[in-house]
């Protein structure tokens, strides 16, 4: 392989994450019951056998700083290993990062000093599971500049995703962002190519177009600005199609919404799950404190009767459950859920208490809330909006630390 320099970007303010990005990046956000968003792509580099990593950080950055030195101090120094988790410097202007392509530009002093062949480009905030060593050598095989990550989607979600045009021989003919009529994989109109935020480049196309693009007016963002821009100059850009050989997408998700947040972890709770937490051939890494097992605790009047029920749930060490409802639901470490209480449809972050009678569903509840005897979240919707924040659809969200 080539010698590769990674970058992922966990700057980014996750505006439409919020009160989950309150007090933390999005990136650093709690994901099914022990991750944090970052875990997924720093995991897949590891497997991919990358290992020079450059995390840039820049908007609320503590809990992110703090996970990654807890939990991914693992590379060896000695023989050019690393994670560095790089802020926002103003290297070159007073400004912060303006844009994707800004942040690297303004970082390119790292890859100078690496000298690497290629750059690859990931974001911090998919949850996804990418062999990047298949894309590193179609893009060298190919001879590209430039070659973007890809993954068939529904063409109805277009408007939400930068979406790729593509000829018959998977070179990139064009961009748009959430356009309204898109254009769609040749002889499939019912599905576009979706950019997943996963840029290779060579070093030296990468360094002459964040040069030039630099010095115009622009987003300074990668799918915007230096993809057209290099299209206009016949630059060899290709799509990298993040499928299986029969066509058929692998599982990539975006939380870039509260929506898509709930979404995505709900899809671990499936019966044939599209994306398997138990895979031993692709372990996903995390920092984790160590806990006590969990505990079910039964209160049943007649002898060895259980009146506790955990159904299709995910529940994480040092969660205790005396005598409640769990239901299609993910909890983090150290939750406790009371006599008599129900959770249903919901994820609950760590330390969250649900004290007796209470009844909650379709919620999404932040670390070290505590929920009053018999309080009701979930059933009606004009108390909970007096509240809480709700989502588009209706999932409930409660912040960290509330107390109820």
């Amino acid at each position: 392989m080539k010698k590769v320099v990674t970058f992922i970007l966990a700057g980014g303010k996750g505006e439409r994450l919020m009160p989950l990005t309150k007090d933390r990046a999005k990136p650093a956000v709690p994901f099914g019951g022990i991750y944090r968003i970052i875990d997924f792509t720093l995991s897949n580099c590891i497997n991919s056998g990358l290992r020079r990593i450059h995390v840039l950080i820049q908007y609320k950055s503590i809990s992110l700083q703090r996970h990654l030195a807890m939990g991914w101090n693992i590379l060896n120094r000695e023989l050019n290993e690393f994670i560095d988790v790089i802020p926002a410097q103003q290297r070159t202007s007073s400004a912060w990062y303006k844009g994707t392509a800004d942040a690297i530009y303004q970082n390119f002093y790292s890859i100078d000093i690496e000298q690497p062949d290629q750059v690859l480009i990931l974001a911090g905030d998919h949850v996804y599971k990418m062999d990047y060593s298949k894309m590193i050598k179609q893009h060298s095989d190919t001879d590209a500049d430039m070659t973007v990550g890809c993954v068939q989607m529904p063409v109805g979600l277009a408007n939400q995703l930068g979406v790729v045009e593509v000829d018959k021989n998977s070179m990139v003919r064009g961009f748009e962002e959430k356009p309204a009529k898109p254009k769609t994989v040749i002889g499939q109109p019912d599905s576009i190519y979706a950019s997943m935020g996963i840029y290779l480049f060579k070093k030296d196309s990468l360094k002459e177009e964040l040069e030039e693009d630099a010095n115009k007016e622009t987003d300074h963002d990668f799918g915007k600005n230096i993809i057209p821009q290099m299209l206009k100059k016949s630059r060899k850009v290709f799509v990298y199609n993040f499928g299986d050989k029969k066509g058929k997408p692998f599982y990539w998700r975006d939380i870039g919404t509260r929506d898509a947040y709930y979404q995505a972890n709900m899809d671990l709770l499936k019966p044939n799950c599209p994306f398997d937490l138990f895979d031993k051939s692709w372990p996903i890494r995390t920092y984790q404190e160590q806990f006590p097992p969990v505990k079910a605790e039964y209160f049943g009047k007649e002898k060895n009767v259980c009146v506790n029920s955990i159904v299709n749930s995910l529940i994480s060490g040092g969660c205790v459950i005396r005598g409640g409802v769990v239901q299609r639901s993910i909890l983090s470490p150290n939750v406790c859920i009371e006599d008599k209480a129900e959770v249903c449809d919901s994820i609950l972050m760590e330390g969250v208490v649900v004290e007796k009678g209470c009844k909650i569903k379709n919620a999404i509840i932040d670390k070290d809330v505590k929920i009053s005897p018999n309080t009701i979240i979930g059933y009606d919707k004009e108390a909970d909006m007096k509240r809480f924040t709700s989502t588009t659809s209706g999932i409930v969200l409660v912040e960290k630390k509330m107390k109820i």
